[in-house]
């Protein structure tokens, strides 16, 4: 075999490589030895088949087998040998020189060219160095308050009512929707409970049943939000022809132990226990992110090395699509954001390249100081994943079973939470109070 680097610029790297047709042949020569033993054929005797008479009948299929799988080993060779890292696998491209038909017959050295990035080399700094600051707040008993009230409101017990609905009262209603004149799909419902003025239905519909009572039938004629989700139906204008069923009142509301109880709790004190580590555990949350966004805006500041391109392009085709998605379901264009297309490919672009960088960054800390995701927490992640899609839980097990990739954006997650643990494990942590807004506040990625 003879290798010669023909490019050798920053990270990107091309070989040009030849294999001999003797070796070629000779793999040919042993695996149809192998197959003469097994193979079945019309007017031989099993192992009785001439190497000479499978040659000519499989011989350029086993080829073309063979030089796949020559391709591949050679390449994985000759980067280990010469202690590389490729970010890609290396794109493969048959020398022109090469003729074909000679190659499979094995008359011709296989010849191809291997191109590749390699993964930038650096240097993991020390990690105590590093300072961040972890905004905390602490849950405030109005908050559990707050929750508890709406946790009420949404069980209060509602008691039939004669006469006219007014707001806040419960109606039940069969209704279908209609624009131009033609039911449109989604806009029709039997026995739906609404209660006058929770802004549950589009703006307008519930005014226009205040003063409605049992039995009556009304038209309700209002407007779609043009920021409405469903893009078929925003902006336009339609009718509801609504028979109300029943009127109910809001009956009286006591929060105690007796109505815990009936909620499945021990006691009201065991329910705003339970709402207090609720909101905690969303607290913690957000917590958690803002001090590891802070711990990956200082990495990214600390380290700065030469990215692959091919690893750049890739993340930032996805973020475009994304963003290109997005707009598009929402109407909007790039003058709506005030800014140009060139402009936000370039805002992206930045975004890509600091993704690449970081990802680069906490794989190589998390590999040099063996930080492994176990199997039992990729489970334990598959099993979450699943219950996102309720009765369909066997296909989702089976699909992930059988697709590595799959299993594989299970496991970087939880490998990427691992490494930031450790990193934040060695630096230097310091808790914030600050007020629930601050902790809540979102900010725009670098």
């Amino acid at each position: 075999m003879q290798v010669t680097e023909t490019l050798s610029e920053g990270l990107k790297r091309e070989l040009k490589l030849v294999v001999p047709a003797h070796d070629l042949s000779s793999r040919l020569d042993q695996r149809l030895v192998e197959m003469k033993d097994r193979v079945r054929i019309n007017g031989f005797r099993p192992g009785k088949v001439p190497v000479a008479h499978l040659r000519r009948l499989v011989g350029r299929q086993e080829m073309a087998q063979i030089i796949d799988s020559v391709i591949g080993e050679t390449i994985r060779k000759v980067v280990e040998d010469r202690n590389e890292r490729p970010a890609l696998n290396p794109e493969v491209k048959l020398s022109e020189e090469v003729e074909a038909e000679k190659l499979v017959d094995g008359e011709a050295d296989l010849i191809f060219t291997a191109t590749y990035e390699l993964l930038p080399a650096f240097e993991i700094q020390d990690f105590s160095a590093i300072s961040v600051e972890r905004p905390v707040a602490e849950v405030a008993e109005t908050e559990v308050d707050e929750q508890l009230a709406r946790i009420a409101e949404g069980n209060r017990p509602f008691v039939d009512k004669e006469g006219a609905a007014a707001t806040g009262d419960r109606v039940t209603i069969d209704f279908v929707g209609k624009i131009d004149g033609e039911p449109f799909e989604g806009g029709s419902g039997e026995g739906v409970d609404l209660t006058l003025g929770s802004g549950q239905f589009i703006p307008g519909f519930e005014d226009q049943l205040v003063g409605a009572s049992a039995g009556d039938a009304r038209t309700v004629e209002v407007s779609f939000p043009a920021e409405y989700p469903a893009k078929h139906l925003a902006g336009k204008a339609a009718t509801f022809d609504v028979t109300v069923k029943t009127v109910s009142a809001p009956g009286e509301l006591v929060v105690d132990d007796e109505w815990a109880t009936k909620l499945g709790l021990e006691s009201l004190d065991k329910l705003k226990e339970i709402l207090r580590e609720q909101i905690r555990s969303q607290y913690d949350q957000a917590s958690r992110a803002k001090v590891k966004r802070a711990l990956l805006d200082q990495l990214d500041g600390v380290y700065q090395f030469d990215l692959p391109e091919k690893l750049v392009e890739g993340e930032f085709e996805q973020i475009w699509k994304q963003v290109v998605d997005e707009m598009t379901q929402a109407g909007k264009s790039f003058t709506d954001e005030n800014t140009t297309e060139e402009a936000a490919k370039a805002d992206y672009r930045r975004i890509a390249e600091r993704r690449v960088r970081l990802g680069l960054v906490l794989s190589e800390v998390g590999e040099k100081n063996e930080v492994q995701v176990t199997d039992d927490e990729v489970s334990r992640a598959l099993v979450e994943r699943a219950r996102q899609f309720p009765g369909q839980e066997r296909e989702v097990f089976e699909y992930y079973r059988k697709t590595p990739a799959a299993l594989a954006t299970l496991r970087a997650p939880l490998f990427e939470e691992k490494v930031v643990d450790f990193i934040l494990g060695k630096a230097q942590v310091t808790d914030k109070t600050v007020a629930k807004d601050e902790l809540f506040k979102e900010t725009e990625e670098a």
